[in-house]
């Protein structure tokens, strides 16, 4: 497979949280990730030392920390639509629509990883990222797709839902760590949710991956060995 997997979140260090890595093992193995983010997290001013910044100051700042993030968790490209932090919910439909489809087609993505409808978190960013990215893949607009997988959530799990694979990430323990704090301006959120990054959190073990969608089939109950297994591309 040459084309490479895609990953569509809603704000800079949601990849590095969620599937730091996935990312990682898929650039080792020369799959050359791509990462979308429809806002760059302009209004994340809770959780660091950045509060007297300007939402465009920032977004420059958290441009700047997801590109350090990038390098470390090798990812190969990161486009940010630029949607305003925490209004996802009102931005256009179809145009929104057709700027994930065109970013998955530009570069042929036949796996896309996204939130869950739930967002994780019920956090009305993650739920709309979700929405609109199901609806690209869904509704035709992704010829090239062939699998969306939904990270894995309580609420999911909770309805019996299983992941089609499961990523021990204390391997990648060093690099993920590294990339979170590259997300300097969110280091209050990351300690609450990691802990201090200094140890390997064990009750955040595992990146888990439900696969919602496949050719076609929504929710088929297959375990996997890893996110390629079946891939025509």
């Amino acid at each position: 497979m040459t084309e490479p997997i895609a990953l569509v979140f809603a704000h800079p260090d949601d990849e590095t949280f969620l599937s730091a890595a996935l990312i990682r093992r898929l650039a080792d193995e020369g799959n050359a990730p791509v990462l979308l983010l429809a806002t760059k997290g302009d209004a994340g001013k809770k959780n660091g030392a950045f509060a007297h910044l300007s939402n465009e100051e920032l977004a420059e700042l958290r441009e700047a920390e997801m590109s350090r993030a990038a390098d470390i968790l090798g990812l190969s490209t990161v486009e940010h639509l630029a949607y305003p932090d925490g209004k996802l919910q009102e931005a256009d439909e179809a145009e929104f629509v057709r700027r994930v489809a065109g970013f998955l087609n530009r570069h042929r993505s036949p796996v896309v990883v996204t939130f869950p409808e739930d967002g994780g978190n019920y956090h009305p960013d993650h739920m709309a990222i979700s929405r609109i990215a199901t609806k690209a893949v869904l509704d035709g607009w992704c010829p090239h797709v062939e699998k969306l997988y939904y990270i894995l959530s309580a609420p999911l799990a909770e309805k019996g839902v299983q992941p089609a694979f499961r990523l021990d990430t204390e391997p990648y323990w060093p690099v993920k760590a590294a990339a979170l704090r590259a997300h300097d301006s969110q280091a209050l959120a990351i300690e609450r949710y990691f802990g201090p990054l200094d140890a390997f959190p064990e009750q955040r073990r595992y990146e888990a991956f439900v696969l919602a969608w496949e050719r076609g089939e929504a929710w088929p109950k297959r375990t996997e060995t890893w996110i390629t297994d079946r891939l025509n591309s």
